[in-house]
Formats: structure tokens, C-alpha cells, sequence
């Protein structure tokens, strides 16, 4: 069934044209340099400290490792991080 699901919802996203992130409820990452990462669509903050930062993902998670991060802006969907920017993960 989850494949069928999938299936159909990729032939609609090409079909109208959405982005596959919306239909498939993937997160947007959009990072400037290494210095200013902004992320949409997550489910909340997991853990945050100065050099990692984990959020939940509908599935899974993802971490973001670097230096003096901090949390500029924060909502319901989207999170805004600066620091030095070292590694990205996504863990399913």
C-alpha cells in the first residue's frame, strides 16, 4: 500500500506541478555559505546546543553539527540557525 501511495502521489506532483517537498512532506533546507541555514517543515527541536542541533523530521531526523550555533527564529515549521555550519545529517 505505501508504495501504491507513493506512486500516486508523485504522478499528482508532476502532474499540477508541487513541489516534492509538499507532497511528500520532506524538509526544505535553504543555507547561505556556511554561516545561516534555514530549514521548513520539521516537527520540532530533539536537542540544541552550541555545536549540534537535532530536529524531527516526520521521518526520522535531522542533525546539524558546527560551531557557536544559535537559534535566530524559531515557529511551529520552520527554524532559523546561524553559526558555523559544519555537517548536515539526516538519520531515517
Amino acid at each position: 500500500m505505501g508504495r501504491i501511495n507513493r506512486r500516486l502521489r508523485k504522478m499528482a506532483a508532476d502532474l499540477f506541478d508541487l513541489p516534492q517537498d509538499v507532497v511528500f512532506d520532506l524538509p526544505r533546507l535553504t543555507m547561505i555559505g556556511d554561516r545561516q541555514l534555514y530549514i521548513e517543515n520539521h516537527r520540532g527541536v530533539l536537542h540544541f546546543s552550541s555545536d549540534k542541533l537535532r530536529l524531527a523530521l516526520t521521518k526520522g531526523e535531522l542533525e546539524i553539527t558546527g560551531e557557536g550555533l544559535i537559534i535566530r527564529t524559531i515557529w511551529t515549521e520552520e527554524v532559523f540557525v546561524e553559526g558555523q555550519i559544519k555537517h548536515i545529517e539526516v538519520h531515517e
